[in-house]
């Protein structure tokens, strides 16, 4: 018997590879046409790798493979799905297309590029809170988020009931900036329940996002809001002081007067680095009147002589505040190093 020829290390490569994609296609392919119902419409709850929960119009959740055709589907996606007419691996029916969103919501990421969080949303609940320390730099990189998506910001400032005579005036400072530029805020404790009837009207017949950093309170909001989901939620951490992330995947919950909440994984930092700087000037609302106006084309609103901002400052008709943010922000562009990671 002739003595079996040992395969080199790059044909088994090519043999590995191949498996790989007949598994893949294997798993794609779980379902044939004949196997399928008819197409029905529905509303993306939760996306997990291949799979997705999809909310159908009877109200019923059901866990759906996702066709290969399907480039991108996140939660709050409206969907066209066909239902299995039985349940394989847990999976009881097919996602087959996704219809075109009217805002989504993304994120840069150093790996990926910019990735969509959440798909058809009506606005932006931005939490802030006084622990951890309120940080108006990242309530400013949200909103440039969402002035460029044209989904509407909500400030909410968490935990008032932590407010004492040292933190307070500088975070009314702060608040009373965004009021008086024409965003919403609104002040709440979900410990005491107080302020929560503001957020609960804005919520009615509303897709919602609620978004902030880690530790601020969001979850627990959403429990105050919705009891029933009964979330997980952990304490600031007495080590760091920063919150501990309970959230993992963006979820989608129905809003028991109407409407869609979606609890969204936390962030420690919120990374703008994929934006032009132009595009930067745009989530600046009150500086718009005074773009075009410098003394130079490439002012780049530093020290460059004849910049219309920097007199707009001096003359009290844009904040310190405001300006120094706005330009933290341009000097983050050039570091892409750090991703905006929601956990």
């Amino acid at each position: 018997m002739a003595k079996a020829k040992k395969l080199t290390k790059g044909q088994h490569r090519r043999i590995k590879k191949n498996l790989a994609g007949k598994l893949k296609q294997n798993k794609q392919e779980l379902w044939q046409d004949s196997e399928l119902g008819d197409a029905e419409q529905g509303v993306i709850v939760s996306r997990f790798g291949q799979h997705a929960d999809v909310k159908s119009s009877t109200g019923e959740i059901i866990r759906c493979n996702i066709r290969r055709t399907v480039d991108s589907l996140v939660c709050g996606d409206r969907v066209q799905w066909r239902p299995g007419k039985e349940t394989k691996h847990s999976v009881s029916g097919v996602i087959e297309a996704v219809h075109e969103r009217i805002s989504v919501l993304s994120r840069p990421d150093v790996y990926d590029g910019v990735k969509p969080i959440a798909a058809n949303i009506d606005q932006i609940f931005i939490v802030s809170s006084v622990v951890p320390a309120f940080n108006p730099d990242i309530i400013d990189r949200y909103l440039v988020a969402t002035e460029l998506t044209g989904i509407k910001p909500i400030i909410v400032l968490n935990k008032v009931d932590l407010l004492d005579d040292e933190t307070q005036p500088l975070i009314d400072q702060h608040l009373s900036l965004y009021q008086a530029i024409g965003y919403e805020v609104l002040k709440v404790s979900s410990k005491h329940s107080q302020g929560l009837d503001a957020i609960e009207q804005r919520l009615i017949d509303k897709t919602s996002i609620f978004v902030g950093q880690s530790g601020v309170g969001k979850s627990t909001l959403v429990n105050q809001l919705m009891p029933e989901l009964d979330l997980l939620t952990q304490e600031v951490s007495n080590v760091s002081g920063l919150g501990q992330h309970t959230t993992t995947v963006a979820r989608l919950y129905d809003f028991p007067a109407g409407g869609f909440l979606i609890d969204s994984p936390g962030i420690r930092e919120f990374g703008l680095w994929h934006l032009t700087p132009e595009q930067v000037d745009r989530g600046f609302i009150e500086f718009q009147e005074y773009f075009g106006y410098c003394k130079f084309r490439d002012c780049k609103h530093q020290d460059d002589p004849g910049c219309a901002l920097q007199q707009a400052v001096n003359d009290g008709h844009i904040s310190p505040l405001r300006f120094a943010s706005y330009q933290r922000i341009l000097a983050s562009l050039d570091s892409n190093t750090l991703t905006s990671r929601f956990k």
